[in-house]
Order: C-alpha cells, then sequence, then structure tokens
C-alpha cells in the first residue's frame, strides 16, 4: 500500500481515470456491437453509414485521449469500414 500522500493521491487519481476510460471502452464496444448486428440484418446502407460515421467520431476521440492506443483505433476502424464496403458491394 502507499505510504507518502503523494503516492496515495495517484491511487486515487488512478481510479478515477480507469473508471473514465472503461466507460469510454464500454459505450465504444456497444456502438460497435450494434453496427455489426445491423450489418447482419442488412439494414439501410444509409442507416449504416450514420451509426459507423458516429462510431468512427467515438473512436477518434478516445485515440486523442489515449483511452484506446491509436493504431488500435486505426485497425477497428478499418475492419468495420472494410466489413461496411464489402455489404454496399453485394447490393
Amino acid at each position: 500500500m502507499p505510504t507518502s500522500n503523494q503516492a496515495k493521491k495517484r491511487v486515487r487519481q488512478n481510479e478515477k481515470h480507469r473508471l473514465r476510460h472503461k466507460a469510454k471502452r464500454t459505450e465504444i464496444k456497444t456502438l460497435q456491437k450494434k453496427l455489426l448486428k445491423d450489418m447482419s440484418e442488412k439494414k439501410d446502407a444509409a442507416a449504416l453509414a450514420a451509426e459507423m460515421k458516429s462510431l468512427q467520431i467515438k473512436l477518434d476521440k478516445a485515440g486523442k485521449t489515449r483511452t484506446l492506443h491509436p493504431n488500435t483505433v486505426a485497425r477497428q476502424k478499418s475492419r468495420l469500414q472494410r466489413k461496411l464496403n464489402k455489404l454496399a458491394a453485394k447490393k
């Protein structure tokens, strides 16, 4: 356990940051699952594009604040966009 006041404060700060990051990651995962579900149900292309746009904005913000690693954000955006493009090409 931390003994100095500085170490104790750092523990409190780390816990706050952890909870904040956890909330953002959970929200992003939920949006991703919803988008993938809608893709599998072959929803309207315009609606899927709008969902993708909002998800990309969330991902970019998470990468900027280092909630997620920027390379992870880029990979996830790329994979989702490829799936969306493949789905649009089939129609």
